[in-house]
């Protein structure tokens, strides 16, 4: 439950500067902190920090627990004397303005590579030290993980079902034999979630030391290709050889005709609940390991699911099914007893999910865009607004909000300009004021918003595979007069937690 008022910023880490093809936890993140400190901001709301998946989306990781090795860090290794200065010369199709995940991910790799046979060659003891912790500390997850990036690698890439009978059964001889062979691949593995740990611990401390809090993100759903699924096959709706039986989506909405078809394999909730969900207790820990705050992606899904056969060709022939509803939150609240979790409540909400999320005191979500069509009663109306709710002018799936106005129907923005008080030439800050002046205890704003850029900007565009998530700033795009403007309205209206920040300061 939210208490206090507050204000922050929608910014994904990969959409930061950076020389190394996208943004990653080195000196542009601290950076940014800094900024978001002067701008008299609280909250720093981040997508889920895993390696993308088809797309280049962060919603389809390899891992439910491992992070992104984009977000490591060359610099840092190379201040440890694991890489050379030459290792750090940037590839020169790295684009400022465009995350290019594809050439990131094989330049940093081939770097990290280098850093961990440096890494295990050296004398650091109190560095062997910290890894060989963090791999006892995490050996639950992290064991299987790096075996499974290790026969993924060997196997090119093939979905796990297509790998030899023995490694898909994950036979004790077969799996040994692989721990025995390729200890070198495994261990680089673990390293790169060893450096991930240690970059990102450091980058939250520095972040909390300023009262700067982290909002992360968990996708409801995980990946077919990825650890999770291949090591803990029980858990999910497979048949007898691996292969999904049924898959998540969500049926047609604002953003597709023919709904959405995610692919992802869906739980057996059964199997969970007899274990007394143990996977998602742990889910949930790690996730809280690493920020303040989790935004659960698509909460809808824990009332009832969109259960797609695994062979239709799209989302349309899907049915509504049950999920674990308060089985599953009892039991988190017996592990977290305050539980730090947002509802992301959009879509297609019926009374059972909002039932759900108030019978555990979850602060919902509200998006200022989705707000003007359907006259005085629509909820998304600020007016409508409860205080332990998080309000958005726009989330990653929207468009800008400039984009969006310049795309809204006239009797959309009639409507809108009327509500708000305006004649439509100052829509953006019209409505950031209008979230900031509303009882909503956190507001949110899409840095693009900020910034008052358009929808060439846009982050992700849902039922579109390709061209997402590869939008980043420059440093020369934030001017003083964005910073002083949204401190004054922290200011203004309550939700300003820097006391250094005052009227009088924001005048010089």
């Amino acid at each position: 439950m939210l208490t206090d008022r507050a204000s922050g910023i929608l910014l994904h880490p990969t959409s930061l500067p950076g020389p190394f093809g996208t943004g990653d936890f080195g000196a542009d993140a601290y950076k940014f902190v800094d900024w978001l400190v002067s701008a008299g901001q609280t909250y720093w709301q981040v997508l889920p920090l895993g390696e993308t998946g088809p797309g280049n989306s962060p919603y389809m990781s390899s891992s439910a627990f491992a992070g992104g090795i984009h977000f490591i860090d060359l610099v840092e290794l190379s201040n440890r004397g694991w890489l050379g200065s030459d290792d750090l010369a940037p590839h020169p199709d790295f684009r400022p303005d465009r995350a290019n995940f594809t050439l990131s991910r094989s330049f940093r790799i081939e770097r990290l590579r280098r850093a961990a046979r440096s890494f295990f060659a050296s004398n650091h003891d109190n560095m062997h030290r910290a890894y060989t912790e963090f791999c006892i500390a995490e050996h639950e997850w992290l064991d299987d993980y790096a075996l499974f990036m290790t026969i993924a690698g060997n196997e090119n890439g093939r979905e796990w079902n297509q790998w030899p009978t023995e490694l898909v059964q994950r036979e004790p001889q077969a799996l040994h034999l692989m721990e025995e062979t390729r200890v070198d691949e495994i261990s680089f593995w673990k390293f790169c979630q060893w450096c991930f740990d240690r970059q990102w611990s450091d980058l939250r401390l520095y972040a909390q030391e300023r009262g700067i809090q982290i909002i992360g993100d968990v996708p409801i759903f995980v990946a077919y290709q990825s650890a999770d699924v291949w090591s803990h096959q029980e858990l999910f709706e497979l048949d007898n050889n691996g292969n999904p039986i049924v898959v998540a989506g969500v049926p047609p909405d604002y953003f597709s005709e023919t709904g959405q078809l995610w692919g992802n394999p869906l739980y057996s909730w059964d199997v969970h609940e007899k274990t007394g969900y143990a996977w998602w207790i742990a889910r949930l820990r790690h996730a809280l390991q690493q920020a303040d705050l989790v935004r659960i992606d698509h909460f809808r899904g824990f009332a009832a699911y969109w259960e797609i056969p695994a062979d239709a060709p799209n989302a349309i022939t899907g049915k509504w099914v049950p999920g674990p509803g308060e089985k599953l939150f009892d039991a988190f609240e017996k592990t977290f007893p305050h539980l730090p979790i947002i509802a992301e409540d959009l879509g297609l909400i019926t009374p059972d999910v909002l039932a759900l999320r108030d019978k555990f005191k979850l602060p919902g979500m509200r998006v200022l865009q989705f707000a003007f069509g359907d006259g005085e009663e629509n909820p998304f109306l600020p007016h409508h607004y409860i205080e332990n709710t998080i309000a958005y002018t726009g989330t990653h799936d929207n468009d800008t909000t400039l984009g969006w106005w310049h795309d809204t129907p006239e009797q959309i923005k009639t409507f809108a300009q009327h509500y708000l008080g305006s004649d439509g030439s100052d829509i953006l800050l019209a409505m950031m004021r209008a979230l900031s002046n509303s009882v909503a205890d956190v507001v949110i704003f899409p840095m693009q918003d900020v910034l008052g850029l358009s929808s060439d900007h846009r982050m992700n565009f849902p039922g579109h595979p390709t061209g997402n998530w590869e939008w980043r700033i420059s440093w020369s795009q934030i001017n003083p007069e964005h910073t002083q403007a949204l401190a004054k309205m922290s200011l203004d209206f309550g939700r300003c937690l820097n006391k250094k920040i005052t009227a009088a300061s924001l005048q010089g």
